[in-house]
């Protein structure tokens, strides 16, 4: 049976401690302005210590759950986007389930980094469409500050912390219209973690497992392939930009969520843009941007809304929602 799938509920979460450029400077060669202006960035949120990724994801389901009027016993799926989880195993998706007393549905973690989120939602989509879930839950949560490198300016300046969520029901009417997920691992070594459990396990015990990017290279593909992901989605919907009422890009650099606006011919009055006060949250920032936008109220009932999101692998992915 076949169902339509609406987006009835979103949460999120930002750690308390926040990390100003202006703190940045005094401990690494750089400035200020310098980061801001290529990246857009002026702040992000870093989880305390002892704080991790399942505590920030639990905070965001719960007020996912409170505004879409749901306990948590109506969940049957919860689905986790994460690249830092709390523990090699259990999925962080089995310890927040844990966390929120539910018992018996299937829980489990996506790995995508940065278009994790939209890859979980995807999942989530197709089994609320199907009818094998009624009322899922999608979070996107990370501590991403534990894998970097906090002498590499070229990374550690980038990135923070945090979490967002929506509930997935069964609908009547319109909501999630079309997903479209992809990935290419020749661009691999591009944007990565090089090493895991199976390939370096003493570099992990270590604590040397950092984040490393050829950021010129990986601006380039995401700010063409992400163009290419939006343009699938109005093809495959036939619909103008025009009908477009929002984008809520990943949140990874100001220059690409740019680009990507001006292909699509949308005003960035249109753009929801958090990237200033959170920096690059990887799986959080889609759910977190589009949570801040719904809380304000720029979202309305109605709406067209594009999410799209680059991430390492490569991975990348875009959705057309109807609020």
């Amino acid at each position: 049976m076949s169902h339509s799938v609406r987006i009835t509920g979103t949460g999120s979460y930002l750690p308390k401690k926040v990390l100003t450029n202006k703190d940045l400077e005094k401990f690494l060669d750089t400035t200020e302005e310098w980061i801001f202006s290529r990246s857009g960035i002026r702040q992000r949120h870093i989880a305390a210590e002892g704080e991790f990724t399942s505590d920030l994801a639990e905070v965001a389901s719960r007020e996912a759950l409170k505004s879409a009027g749901r306990q948590a016993s109506d969940v049957d799926l919860i689905v986790v986007a994460t690249t830092t989880a709390d523990q090699v195993f259990p999925s962080t998706a089995c310890l927040l389930q844990n966390r929120l007393d539910i018992h018996g549905c299937p829980a489990f973690d996506v790995q995508a980094v940065c278009a994790g989120f939209l890859y979980a939602l995807d999942v989530a989509y197709r089994y609320v469409v199907t009818g094998a879930s009624r009322c899922a839950l999608v979070v996107g949560a990370e501590t991403f500050s534990r894998i970097l490198n906090w002498e590499d300016r070229s990374t550690c300046v980038l990135f923070g912390d945090g979490a967002g969520a929506m509930l997935l029901e069964a609908a009547d009417t319109p909501g999630i219209l079309s997903s479209h997920i992809h990935a290419d691992g020749a661009f691999k070594d591009l944007l990565c973690v090089p090493v895991g459990v199976s390939t370096a396990y003493q570099e992990l015990l270590d604590g040397r497992a950092y984040t490393e990017m050829q950021g010129k290279e990986v601006f380039r593909w995401a700010v063409s392939t992400l163009g290419d992901a939006v343009i699938e989605i109005l093809e495959s919907n036939g619909i103008h930009q025009s009908e477009i009422d929002w984008l809520v890009p990943h949140q990874a650099n100001i220059r690409i969520i740019n680009a990507i606006a001006k292909r699509l011919e949308l005003s960035m009055d249109q753009v929801v843009v958090t990237i200033d006060q959170h920096g690059n949250t990887s799986a959080a920032s889609v759910p977190l941007a589009f949570d801040v936008a719904v809380k304000d109220g720029r979202i309305k009932s109605g709406d067209k809304i594009i999410f799209e999101a680059f991430g390492g692998g490569f991975t990348w992915g875009s959705m057309l929602v109807q609020i």
